[in-house]
């Protein structure tokens, strides 16, 4: 059996499907290389091939990949527990595996052509994502015309498999009908180098353009708000947008984690210079920051897993996850860089002048939080009002979780 040895995780050459401990134990044996590294990857406003080269060795990337292409077929769980650890390191490398890495899924809910296309002669290809609707989508024969740029698409120079692409769909009266996602194939776009951003610098995420227009055929898009059991395995019977968005959320956690780390190592040896009182482990205001801010993360932490996990009971029981838990776990997953982004502040605020330099990774980690918080995975605002209005007996938006009409 071969193995290879890369940041400090041994990597079996096997098929063989690696437990959840294993693959979260390589996952937080790869942290101190990726926090040594965390810097040069934002100067350079790019993840290494080399790491993304260290996450396929670990498996990282076959967790949601579907079997029939080689891979492990395992539950969002997982992946979700690997982001935890990983982005404790280097943010954006964290970043980048959460995005490329959950596309995988989607491969799931797709017909099994679209897998055959992309992974038929190599296993390992990746590819990218921009979901926001910038862009174009017309039906024609047989399949859709795309057209425009779109924005944040996060580690494309490493996507050979081209990019699933985001755009509404409106009846020609102008209502709208649906937002799908549309996979396009690498040639049929260019990239735009305009990622010059506050954090998660290193995430080398591009806007994508396509040239002209490009044709996608029907079996390579799919509904994003559609909502239906599938006759595949398990794990892609879950709702499309708490898979993604946890995801997000579960990378953020780790680092709020990462945060908290590093807050413990600067302070334990630091001593009280200008007060008279004591040293800073045993100030009670430091104290009482840190197990603040722990407390806020564990609970971010424990509402994404306790999500995922009653989630997976029901699809397992051959019900889908009704409408009323996913309005709930919409906000559960979308509070969580609220919550990290505070237990971060809280912390940098008792960091003092130290914290504020270029060299202290704490800024770089509460940056990085900054960003999350920003993402549209992360509206806890809109999603509170959505929750409040649910409850009132508002009913939901369409096209949030169901499409016009149905429900």
């Amino acid at each position: 059996m071969n193995k290879e040895t890369k940041m400090g995780v041994v990597a079996e050459n096997v098929s063989a499907r690696p437990t959840m401990e294993t693959l979260v134990q390589r996952a937080a044996s790869m942290v101190p290389g990726l926090r040594e590294q965390a810097d040069a990857v934002e100067q350079a406003r790019s993840v290494p091939a080399a790491t993304i080269r260290a996450f396929k060795d670990a498996g990282f990337f076959k967790i949601l990949q579907p079997a029939a292409w080689g891979g492990y077929e395992m539950n969002p769980e997982v992946f979700y527990r690997v982001l935890m650890e990983l982005g404790r390191g280097c943010p954006s490398s964290a970043w980048n595996l959460m995005i490329l890495g959950i596309h995988q899924w989607e491969f799931g809910k797709l017909d099994p052509r679209v897998g055959d296309e992309l992974w038929g002669e190599d296993q390992e290809i990746l590819v990218a994502s921009s979901y926001a609707p910038c862009g174009k989508a017309r039906k024609v024969e047989g399949g859709w015309m795309l057209s425009g740029t779109w924005p944040t698409s996060s580690g494309s120079d490493h996507c050979e498999g081209g990019a699933f692409l985001g755009a509404r769909v409106f009846d020609d009266d102008g209502n709208l009908l649906d937002h799908r996602s549309f996979l396009v194939r690498r040639e049929d776009y260019e990239l735009i180098d305009d990622w010059y951003v506050v954090g998660l610098a290193g995430t080398g995420s591009k806007s994508l353009k396509v040239k002209g227009e490009a044709f996608v055929p029907d079996h390579r898009s799919h509904s994003i708000v559609e909502y239906t059991l599938s006759d595949g395995a398990m794990t892609y019977r879950l709702p499309f947008t708490q898979v993604f968005f946890g995801a997000v959320s579960s990378v953020t956690i780790g680092f709020a984690n990462g945060m908290v780390e590093l807050f413990v190592e600067h302070m334990k040896p630091r001593q009280n210079v200008f007060v008279g009182g004591p040293v800073a482990a045993q100030n009670p205001f430091v104290q009482e920051k840190l197990g603040n801010a722990v407390l806020l993360i564990r609970s971010a932490r424990a509402r994404i897993l306790q999500c995922i996990q009653e989630s997976t009971g029901y699809v397992e029981r051959g019900e889908p996850v009704p409408l009323d838990q996913r309005v709930h776990y919409f906000l559960d997953i979308q509070g969580v860089a609220k919550d990290c982004f505070a237990a971060g502040h809280m912390l940098f605020k008792k960091s003092s002048a130290r914290g504020i330099f270029d060299s202290s990774p704490l800024q770089r980690q509460l940056r990085a939080l900054l960003v999350a918080a920003n993402h549209v995975t992360q509206n806890e605002d809109d999603t509170s009002a959505l929750l409040g209005a649910y409850l009132l007996g508002q009913g939901v938006p369409p096209c949030v979780f169901e499409l016009p009409g149905q429900g």
